[in-house]
């Protein structure tokens, strides 16, 4: 029986299985909806990774992902560039409803955060026309501020859609939980994007507390404090009904289990814990 409305990211059995296992592990347990990483794409190889999305009529809700834009030389810069290039074609080749950006932090041996996000303004401008002729949407992600100094110098969704304001049509945003579910201006930048359309993806897992790691110790939903049929409310209100995709790194649980138990729990925690 297919589960309407639930994506899962591939990073979250990521430890356990290459495409092609997670694909079956996924359309086993009735999931049509998936976002895979692009290292696990060039591992399966990008044609092999195209057949088996087209032969079992899978939908990409994100490929994930491009991005890291800030660099300390021209040099650095231009390959940046390049890579979000191949990004975006990898993208339209696999039929993906977005490419999602994480767009870096510092560029090495800079303290200026200011100049990076003007490098990611700039970055996301300078690929968005072969983004466009390709017919992939960039989603901006915000991540917390935790991760400002190497992997996101854009981190609220304010700092996010005021930037696809400067840059136009075809750039929205990615709206993860675990990043954004802290901010004292959520309600209100959700009701923005609506406005903007620019909804491009929500992602969902749960923030522990204690959290251990800040990138590899993310909760399976309902394990932590997140309100997640909240934010969700407040996602369809501003007028997006795509799919929840459930991304989760978990180093020392839920990479540890098998597959097959960690995509039956997340069907069954999206039932009970994510649907409004």
């Amino acid at each position: 029986m297919q589960v309407e409305g639930l994506s899962i990211n591939l990073a979250t059995i990521r430890e356990q299985c290459g495409f092609a296992e997670a694909v079956d592990i996924c359309l086993k347990h009735g999931i049509t909806r998936i976002a895979p990483w692009r290292d696990q794409v060039a591992k399966a190889g990008l044609d092999e990774a195209v057949r088996i999305v087209k032969s079992n009529g899978l939908k990409l809700t994100g490929l994930c992902r491009g991005g890291f834009f800030p660099a300390a030389n021209d040099g650095d810069w231009q390959k940046n560039l390049d890579d979000n290039r191949r990004a975006i074609d990898e993208a339209a080749a696999l039929g993906a409803d977005c490419l999602v950006l994480v767009v870096g932090g510092l560029a090495g041996g800079s303290r200026d955060i200011g100049a990076a996000r003007q490098m990611v303004s700039d970055g996301v401008a300078a690929v968005l026309p072969h983004a466009k002729a390709s017919g992939v949407p960039l989603a901006i992600e915000p991540l917390h501020p935790m991760y400002a100094a190497d992997r996101s110098c854009v981190n609220t969704l304010r700092q996010a859609l005021d930037m696809c304001e400067q840059l136009g049509t075809d750039v929205g945003v990615a709206i993860d939980v675990y990043h954004v579910w802290w901010d004292p201006e959520l309600a209100e930048q959700i009701a923005r994007a609506g406005r903007m359309k620019r909804i491009f993806a929500h992602h969902i897992c749960d923030w522990l507390v204690p959290t251990k790691d800040m990138l590899t110790d993310r909760g399976m939903m309902g394990d932590g404090v997140i309100d997640l049929k909240s934010i969700r409310r407040m996602i369809e209100e501003a007028g997006f009904f795509g799919a929840q995709e459930v991304e989760i790194f978990s180093a020392d649980n839920w990479w540890k289990r098998p597959a097959e138990e960690v995509i039956a729990t997340c069907v069954d925690r999206y039932h009970s814990c994510c649907l409004v």
